[in-house]
């Protein structure tokens, strides 16, 4: 097995709403905002290769939306979805599986292109995977969420008869990683854990989107659930620091991965590294 950092860009989004209750004075020590309180963040994919298999993890915001949506991300950076996944060596049609793990658009957007008039999926050769509890969340949204969930980002998948059901609370159905379900951030988000050259990764999606976020408080404003969220990342990172987990960011602007530690004040960032590194 071989894993590829697959880079898709940088966005900006709200500072306040991405540290919760944690006061700015607090929070921009590691995030520092913009005068318009943005904060700049990564959407970092990944790309499992194991025989047969090329199975992409997440794909980014995209490039279909209109000016107006854009305007308020403030895309910026060099890398691309499809020219990332050509650095590490392969095309679109090489994909043959893409998990994602929950439908809000900045980690399913790329899965979907406009070509003309027409909305058509970006890997076509691929099965791609969600869940039924998750799907039903996503495509009868509650009013909090509805903006997170784009049905142009979402509905080609099932139009197209490429989508696939992942068993909630079940076995994965790849060899390649395991996956843990938790619901604090949106319902039945899929963490994949991933067995790699001896070490476990973990691919945090939003569950832990930074190192700025590993301190328990710091739970995201946009999170459905937050005291869940408190539970589920406690569970979590003590798991991780018993068991030397790396955590691999989809959203930490600097850090691919880190480990974590105890200390007298919690599991808090040990040692932040590359993927390539391993």
């Amino acid at each position: 097995m071989k894993l590829h950092v697959i880079d898709t860009g940088f966005f900006k989004l709200d500072g306040g709403a991405m540290f919760g209750v944690v006061p700015k004075t607090i929070w921009q020590k590691t995030n520092p905002a913009d005068e318009n309180n943005l904060c700049t963040w990564a959407m970092r994919c990944l790309l499992i290769e194991d025989g047969d298999k090329l199975i992409l993890i997440d794909n980014g915001i995209g490039d279909k939306q209109d000016a107006k949506f854009f305007s308020h991300y403030y895309l910026h950076g060099n890398d691309t979805l499809v020219g990332s996944i050509r650095k590490a060596g392969f095309d679109p049609k090489d994909i043959t599986d893409m998990f994602l793990t929950h439908l809000h658009f900045d980690h399913c957007g790329g899965g979907v292109i406009r070509t003309g008039e027409n909305l058509e999926l970006t890997f076509k050769n691929a099965q791609y995977w969600s869940n039924a509890d998750h799907w039903k969340w996503a495509t009868e949204p509650n009013p909090r969420e509805k903006a997170s969930f784009l049905k142009e980002n979402i509905l080609p998948m099932e139009e197209s008869g490429q989508l696939q059901f992942v068993n909630a609370g079940g076995l994965s159905p790849f060899t390649q990683f395991e996956i843990l379900y938790v619901n604090g951030h949106t319902d039945k988000m899929m963490i994949p854990i991933i067995r790699y050259k001896g070490q476990t990764i973990c691919f945090m999606a939003d569950l832990i989107p930074s190192t700025g976020h590993i301190p328990l408080p710091y739970v995201m404003g946009y999170d459905t659930r937050p005291l869940l969220t408190l539970e589920e990342k406690a569970r979590f990172l003590n798991e991780a620091a018993d068991n030397h987990y790396i955590l691999y960011f989809e959203h930490d602007p600097v850090n691919e991965c880190c480990t974590v530690k105890h200390t007298d004040k919690g599991v808090r960032l040990d040692e932040v590294l590359r993927l390539a590194d391993l």
